[in-house]
């Protein structure tokens, strides 16, 4: 692109991106604390779940042993989508001495805005969790009691929708230590990160962070805090939607994903016809989830 040269003002494009970077990465992501960022380098990302074998069968002596096949389940598509936004800075406004005012004001927007859009995005995946308009791979919405399986079906969502308790969350962590594979046989996994709405904040902090239980006389212990049943803490997520729905991330490697085909770019440029000065960023990727038991959640009562 072409960058202006000497006495211009068009030619402190530099510091623009400058100020770009330096306002993005003031914000604490919340998207990275919840999905496993990767790189891509294709058009799209297909990720694909085999499952394992059931229980080996009793073998008598001198017959042969029985051979099981391991074969697909599902596929998920993560198709990238581009975001991006820019701005002008007009030959008035730099002739007039604005430059160095409304360039750095509106690179501050640029970058908040590119920002925020992300946080939308991956957000909407548990947004939009409990929606059947919104599916997976398997063909069910994220958050269900109706996965398929080879030996049924099995849950990612407690059986009766409940709002945020130390009760709820015992329930939820009891049904992530229940979960079980694709052949029905159990498997261990374990909650890491409750992630819940900007509302839900201080009855989390209360219920997780008591050494005793919460809102009783009694000395019972906080079971939760005192086994370290969330040892990746709290992320608060100001781009949920529901106020009272809450999820607890599991270890499951493939849970949660974002593929980030291209990081943010900043690109600057003028308009021979107007001389007006022209900025932009972009960006690409895709969100969504590929092993449905990498998170579980509640949409409240």
């Amino acid at each position: 692109m072409a960058i202006a040269t000497g006495n211009h003002p068009a030619a402190l494009w530099p510091g623009i991106h400058k100020w770009f970077g330096m306002e993005y990465s003031k914000h604490d992501p919340c998207y990275s604390k919840i999905f496993d960022v990767r790189k891509s380098s294709q058009a799209y990302e297909k990720t694909v779940r085999s499952h394992g074998f059931g229980l080996a069968p009793a073998k008598s002596e001198g017959s042969a042993v029985t051979y099981a096949t391991q074969s697909q389940k599902d596929t998920t598509t993560f198709t990238h989508v581009a975001y991006a936004l820019g701005y002008i800075v007009t030959r008035e406004e730099m002739d007039d001495n604005l430059y160095m005012q409304v360039s750095k004001s509106r690179a501050r927007a640029l970058a908040f805005s590119m920002r925020t859009t992300k946080e939308i995005v991956a957000a909407n995946t548990l947004n939009n969790g409990f929606d059947s308009n919104y599916t997976g791979g398997d063909g069910v919405e994220l958050f269900a009691q109706t996965h398929p399986s080879s030996a049924g079906t099995y849950q990612n969502e407690l059986t009766v929708a409940a709002d945020f308790s130390e009760a709820a969350l015992e329930d939820m962590l009891i049904l992530i230590s229940n979960a079980v594979d694709y052949n029905g046989l159990e498997i261990k996994i374990r909650g890491q990160k409750l992630v819940i709405p900007n509302e839900l904040q201080f009855d989390a902090q209360r219920i997780l962070e008591a050494d005793l239980q919460a809102g009783t006389a009694n000395n019972d212990l906080n079971a939760v805090k005192s086994m370290g049943m969330l040892p990746g803490g709290v992320v608060v997520n100001p781009y949920l939607t529901d106020t009272d729905a809450w999820f607890v991330t599991t270890d499951v490697p493939e849970g949660l994903t974002m593929f980030q085909r291209k990081s943010y770019e900043f690109g600057r440029d003028n308009d021979f016809d107007t001389d007006n000065a022209k900025a932009k960023a972009y960006e690409r990727y895709s969100v969504g989830w590929s092993d449905p038991l990498g998170v579980f959640g509640s949409e409240g009562a």
